[in-house]
């Protein structure tokens, strides 16, 4: 794959909802993701105080440094690989990249997720055996 095909792909998925795209050519693998970003919100009356404003930049800021792991599909989120065992990470445990971080079981075929980046759990977002859409949030990690 030559770097004139990756962007155009990235060009293509500029005006588009899509958060993640993996495609694989000629033995190449090639993932690209965007990150959403969070925006402010206006609310007709509302006036904005200097702390409010600190809040939303602060925010801002922390999610702009946490690293946050998606859902690639469509499933049920399973934080253990059985209902009698220990769930695969807690908030606040290390983790290194590409440990498995969850299930999320997609047509009776369970996908271990893992992680991106080396770091802390700094929260889980989904409850154990809760339905997950493609693309939805389910770990923030802090990068170490």
């Amino acid at each position: 794959m030559e770097l004139e095909d990756l962007k155009e792909l990235i060009e293509l998925l500029k005006d588009t909802d899509i958060t993640e795209l993996q495609i694989e050519k000629e033995g190449t693998k090639v993932k690209i993701r965007r990150e959403k970003m969070l925006s402010s919100i206006d609310i007709p009356g509302y006036k904005s105080s200097a702390l409010h404003e600190k809040i939303i930049a602060e925010t801002e800021e922390e999610a702009q440094r946490l690293v946050t792991i998606t859902s690639p599909i469509v499933g049920t989120f399973y934080r253990a690989p059985t209902p009698e065992a220990n769930p695969f990470v807690e908030v606040g445990a290390k983790v290194k990249k590409n440990q498995v971080l969850c299930i999320v079981e997609a047509m009776k075929l369970m996908n271990e997720i893992e992680s991106e980046a080396d770091g802390i759990i700094v929260k889980i977002l989904i409850e154990n055996g809760q339905p997950v859409e493609y693309g939805e949030p389910l770990f923030l990690i802090e990068p170490v």
